[in-house]
């Protein structure tokens, strides 16, 4: 314990991250997943007809697939300064019948490229599932409040009225969106199969005696094997890393749209009229005891900034990655690449327990409305006045005159006083347009999506 308390421990896995997720990224899965690859190649390999590979050799490698000898396997790494070459060790003194056809023709990309594939998958998966429920949530929010009025802002000033669930709508679109792109994404990866050193397939050339169909036999095997329908057509060592941006892109999108909805919801929060959910022995403030503070909203859009500025580094790594390859790919991927789906994971999970407990202040949002309802006319009272064949922009600059610097109640003892404008007032009411019928369109499409996912 005193010697855990000396090491320095990420927030993310310590703080804001899901077991689920956290597991995906671990050594321990990332190890595994190597073990079923050594597998399912050796098994490949011995059913295209390789005969030094018995089934016997087999059978031990998936008896001793869970025996990981940890400490075997770092000793092995700082003896030979090789992740990959030490695990083979480490595999091969538990699987000693098996020990000299693990890794038969692979290069260490066979295991670190493919695993990443899976691994990056299933956390797609995940993360397709928290948007899901989050979309979900926004979706049953936008019906309960469709027809609610509620002050509209343009640059945070009042404008016209929506309502809180048109509002909404707003925000599940976002997520609608990077929710689309991620299962693009999930529903586009290849694998990297077997393609040797340079990417050539030299070393199962010479396994099956220059037999391609017996190469293409193992590669669609393996293939399968870890439930993908396709391999990269051409490879260096690596698969592109212009892959890993693809992948990046649509995680970055989970910033933007989770940050907007949690800056909303800050400065709803701010005018009363939404607040995030907030614990009965919950603390806002360490000096002011009565401040409910927004603080799930504050750490999404401080996370989002985190993932946002990690997405440069999938791009600077696949245009330095020289020829066939170099290694200075692998360092920066090791950490920009689980940091960004731990965080993208980290931000979902607050998104999806603030959506599913939005507070509305009705009282507040009436009051907000009545004190603003004035404004809220101006626009209406212009479009009357052209309809009975005023010119627009004479109009327009009347009431320019009479509402600017005026607070509501000013600006309706103005408009009242004016013999023009009072008798088209009369005409006026709070107009939302088509909010209620927008928003019940909008969730039918949203309902049907989720529902097919």
């Amino acid at each position: 314990m005193e010697k855990d308390k000396q090491r320095y421990v990420s927030p993310l896995s310590n703080r804001y991250v899901s077991e689920q997720m956290q597991y995906l990224f671990s050594e321990e899965n990332r190890i595994l997943t190597w073990r079923k690859l050594w597998i399912a190649l050796a098994e490949a390999e011995m059913n295209a007809g390789l005969f030094i590979i018995k089934p016997e050799m087999i059978a031990e490698m998936k008896a001793q697939k869970y025996n990981i000898d940890w400490e075997f396997a770092a000793e092995k790494e700082r003896e030979i300064q090789h992740d990959v070459m030490a695990h083979v060790h480490a595999f091969g003194e538990v699987s000693p019948e098996a020990a000299g056809i693990i890794h038969l023709g692979a290069t260490s990309c066979f295991v670190t490229d493919n695993a990443d594939l899976v691994i990056f998958r299933e956390a797609l998966k995940l993360l397709h599932q928290r948007l899901l429920a989050i979309m979900n949530n926004l979706a049953e929010f936008a019906l309960k409040y469709k027809d609610m009025t509620t002050l509209g802002y343009t640059h945070f000033q009042p404008a016209q009225p929506t309502t809180v669930g048109k509002r909404a709508t707003l925000w599940l679109s976002d997520f609608y969106v990077a929710t689309q792109e991620i299962e693009h994404v999930i529903e586009n990866m290849k694998f990297r199969g077997i393609k040797g050193a340079t990417g050539t397939q030299a070393s199962f050339m010479t396994l099956f005696d220059n037999d391609s169909t017996k190469i293409d036999k193992v590669d669609l095997e393996i293939t399968q094997a870890f439930g993908f329908d396709e391999v990269y057509p051409v490879t260096g060592q690596t698969y592109s890393r212009i892959e890993d941006i693809k992948i990046m892109n649509a995680l970055t999108l989970v910033a933007p749209a989770s940050a907007k909805f949690a800056g909303d919801m800050r400065l709803l929060a701010h005018e009363k009229e939404l607040q995030e959910p907030f614990g009965k022995k919950q603390v806002g403030s360490s000096a002011m005891p009565y401040k409910r503070n927004p603080m799930k909203s504050e750490r999404v859009c401080s996370l989002a900034r985190f993932l946002k500025n990690l997405s440069m580094n999938a791009q600077d790594t696949h245009q330095h990655q020289w020829l066939e390859r170099t290694l200075d790919d692998s360092a920066n991927r090791r950490l920009t690449m689980p940091e960004a789906f731990l965080t993208a994971d980290a931000i979902l999970e607050l998104c999806a327990d603030t959506t599913k407990n939005i507070q509305v202040n009705k009282e507040v949002i009436k009051k907000n409305m009545n004190e603003n309802s004035t404004f809220m006319f101006i626009e209406d009272l212009l479009l009357l006045a052209v309809t009975k064949g005023f010119n627009r922009q004479e109009i327009h600059e009347r009431l320019r005159k009479i509402s600017v610097g005026k607070t509501a109640l000013e600006l309706a003892d103005e408009l009242l006083k004016d013999n023009f404008f009072a008798e088209f007032c009369k005409s006026t009411k709070i107009n939302i347009g088509r909010a209620v019928e927008q928003t019940n369109e909008f969730i039918n499409t949203i309902k049907k999506y989720i529902k097919t996912n």
